[in-house]
């Protein structure tokens, strides 16, 4: 089956917060964009790792969880109307006679473009699994590597897997809506951050939370439904655990994925730009967010939300050259105004 080729004016690979904000930016200019992402929702690392947390540094908000800065962003770009590709991956890259980018996914969609926007933070966030032998049988329905939602876990009993600051932050969060939370870790000494640490310790003193040291040795359940957890402990005792949900939080393997082969200058797996416009060494491929590396180069959202801002006009001049660029302020342009629908009738 032969693929139609989508054209458009910017494609930007990476729905993360810095993703998202590079339409808005884009938007401003009069630039339509395609999104593209592995995962199946917007919002990246946000989204994935703490949606339900807050976030203190985004300018304006002095508290704000992941998945409220997701939904304020998607509705900040919503007038400009981009067209997401979910649930796939960029994959390949070819440059056109006409100038122009061609990405192909892995689904095996098809869109050309001017200007290629590298978004994608440290790259693909991938769960590592446990080595449990019987960890097929249940993984579809009573695995979790991410938490979505926390009311899904109500009046449930949970199995925590992990001593990592995700593990101890789930384990607090949860244990005042579930029914009841165990956390397993394979030594008494967590990797999380000491104040969390400390936390769950106090927790499980007033019965919250109870905390097994020891290793995962069995499941059992019928038709993919977990009921129990066997946990051989440090001491040599076996202990089972009623159990509707297991959530694994054994850390995370980014991947850089196809991405790496396209020709980029890389540095320990981050694209170097320019600075001043954040284009890489292949002319019409910026990089903006955790991806890119500069000279003075911090690493936050809000970082991001300038670099997507500069790039966005750089790209502009660089891929249509003799349209004119709209200026000035939100507040005060017209033709800014009337692309956001604000116009003044």
């Amino acid at each position: 089956m032969e693929h139609k080729i989508i054209t458009t004016d910017m494609i930007i690979i990476g729905t993360g917060p810095v993703g998202l904000f590079a339409v808005f930016e884009a938007g401003l200019l009069g630039l339509k964009c395609h999104l593209i992402d592995n995962l199946d929702r917007p919002g990246g690392q946000c989204i994935e790792l703490y949606p339900e947390k807050p976030i203190y540094d985004i300018p304006s908000r002095p508290s704000v969880t992941g998945k409220e800065l997701v939904d304020d962003l998607m509705k900040q770009a919503s007038p400009f109307d981009p067209t997401f590709h979910l649930a796939q991956q960029a994959e390949t890259l070819e440059k056109q006679e006409n100038g122009n980018w061609r990405v192909s996914t892995t689904l095996g969609t098809m869109i050309e473009a001017p200007i290629i926007v590298v978004a994608v933070g440290a790259g693909s966030f991938v769960p590592k699994k446990p080595p449990f032998k019987n960890r097929a049988e249940f993984e579809e329905k009573s695995f979790d590597y991410a938490v979505h939602k926390m009311e899904k876990y109500r009046d449930k009993k949970l199995v925590i897997v992990g001593g990592g600051d995700s593990a101890l932050d789930w384990a607090i969060n949860l244990s005042p809506i579930a029914e009841k939370v165990t956390l397993v870790h394979r030594r008494e000494e967590f990797r999380g951050a000491y104040d969390t640490a400390q936390q769950v310790l106090e927790l499980a003193e007033d019965n919250a939370l109870d905390v097994q040291y020891g290793n995962v040795t069995d499941l059992t359940g019928d038709n993919g439904q977990l009921s129990n957890v066997e946990v051989t402990t440090l001491k040599g005792d076996v202990v089972n655990i009623e159990c509707d949900y297991m959530l694994p939080f054994m850390g995370l393997k980014v991947k850089l994925g196809p991405i790496a082969e396209w020709g980029l200058n890389l540095h320990k797996k981050h694209v170097e730009v320019k600075h001043e416009t954040f284009e890489t060494t292949q002319k019409g491929i910026y990089a903006i967010g955790d991806v890119c590396t500069y000279p003075g180069k911090i690493k936050l959202i809000l970082t991001g939300f300038y670099e997507a801002a500069v790039m966005a006009r750089a790209a502009f001049k660089y891929a249509f050259p003799d349209r004119k660029m709209a200026g000035g302020y939100t507040t005060t342009n017209s033709v800014i105004q009337e692309r956001l629908g604000v116009s003044e009738k």
